[in-house]
């Protein structure tokens, strides 16, 4: 294994996660296309394709065991870069649904579902505006701030549904202004591919 000063490479990340070499495969055509069309349309920050693997691909896949017991599908709110919806996709969750309003990053996603060979949804057009998914998990990730995306949840996802956002330093700030608007309970752990990030579960998320 590499260490965090060093990129992560392919092999290191299935020494972590048990995948398929098909699965490996999809994953390199994904990482291969976002280098190709990053310089175009500005899907990730451009420092971060040093180490995508790290930042884009384990960043997404360590959600996956947060996902245990979801049922309903998945609505990646914002997913820009397929981030974290389309890697979910990748390594085998069913029923993404890919919300983007951005025309030229619905083009790149159809790329990816077409030549990675990915069963997902991709809608294009503003959050507040798309006819509901009705999912039973709603994800995000550099996207907006807690409270707006639970805005756009609202929208997404089943009265029963839950929430699995990737957060940064802000964190505990946007948990404090959301609360002002709304009600949940929120499990916090940390990030496993940033130090200064985290993930955050909520449930019996109500308006307050």
């Amino acid at each position: 294994m590499t260490t965090v000063d060093s990129p992560l490479t392919r092999a290191d990340f299935a020494a972590v996660h048990d995948v398929s070499h098909e699965t490996l495969d999809r994953l390199q055509t994904y990482v291969d296309l976002l280098a190709r069309w990053n310089p175009r349309i500005n899907l990730v920050s451009a420092a971060t394709l040093a180490d995508p693997w790290r930042r884009h691909v384990w960043d997404s896949a360590q959600l996956m065991p947060d996902l245990d017991g979801a049922t309903g599908g998945i609505a990646d709110l914002g997913s820009g870069a397929g981030l974290p919806g389309m890697v979910l996709a990748i390594l085998g969750c069913r029923g993404v649904v890919l919300l983007e309003s951005d025309q030229r990053k619905c083009a790149f996603l159809r790329t990816v579902a077409r030549e990675a060979e990915v069963a997902v949804a991709i809608q294009e057009g503003r959050m507040e505006t798309l006819p509901p998914v009705g999912a039973g998990m709603v994800t995000a990730r550099a996207c907006a701030p807690l409270a707006r995306l639970l805005e756009y949840a609202e929208r997404h996802r089943r009265p029963d549904g839950h929430a699995l956002f990737l957060k940064g330093r802000s964190a505990e700030h946007e948990i404090a202004e959301a609360r002002r608007s709304w009600r949940f309970d929120v499990r916090r752990r940390a990030s496993r591919t940033d130090p200064e990030g985290c993930v955050l579960r909520l449930e019996n998320i109500a308006r307050a």
